[in-house]
């Protein structure tokens, strides 16, 4: 569980931890169960990899785990939603790409890693829509629970609304553009050698994957 993590995401993990455990001693619930809720949704890829029995990279939990506790601890617990304008769309844009790198990574894996069973541009394109299809479900969610259960989730509604989707598309394009960049040789950042690290610890998804 532990072995092999990197020092951000073991930091993380102790911060909510002991978060935890003071709310506990000082019988603050609410902070108790949003440093629990948080610590477990940003171990639960790793249980998720086991499952399936697919080696993730140690960048890409470094990044969800960061994702998870700006997300729910710091946008929560501390008002960073309300403290900083730009944070919501800092996390649609960071969550956009990431699904779009995922996305790339889903079709890649259907066949089986041959680049010639479907142009590059095809495959990013399916990423793309999956990552922007991600994006607009949630956008669904924050208006279903604004209308049945009172909540102000979309804070300005449909200017809000509207600039989630513009920030989730522009990083859906940037996370399907790595795809798409990792399949013509090229190099595009950090992400195409995401993507390299994950195709290398899983050659037996991706068989048909000649460079």
């Amino acid at each position: 569980m532990y072995k092999g993590q990197s020092w951000i995401t073991l930091a993380i993990w102790a911060v909510l931890l002991l978060s935890a455990l003071d709310a506990l001693i000082t019988w603050r619930l609410s902070l108790a169960f949003i440093a629990l809720a948080t610590l477990a949704l940003s171990m639960a890829p790793i249980f998720v990899a086991r499952w399936a029995e697919v080696n993730v990279p140690r960048s890409f939990i470094v990044a969800t785990t960061m994702f998870v506790a700006m997300t729910l601890f710091l946008g929560e617990v501390y008002d960073f939603y309300y403290r900083y304008w730009w944070w919501d769309l800092v996390l649609h844009f960071g969550s956009a790409v990431g699904f779009g790198l995922i996305g790339f990574i889903l079709v890649f894996m259907m066949f089986q890693g041959d680049r010639y069973a479907a142009p590059p541009v095809a495959i990013a394109f399916f990423a793309f829509c999956f990552a922007l299809t991600v994006g607009t479900l949630w956008e669904i969610f924050e208006f279903g629970m604004d209308q049945f259960l009172g909540w102000n989730m979309q804070k300005s509604g449909l200017p809000d609304t509207m600039k989630d989707l513009i920030v989730d598309t522009v990083g859906a394009a940037l996370g399907a553009s790595a795809g798409f960049a990792y399949l013509k040789g090229q190099k595009l950042g950090g992400l195409t050698g995401t993507i390299h690290d994950f195709v290398r610890r899983n050659p037996r998804f991706f068989r048909r994957f000649r460079k």
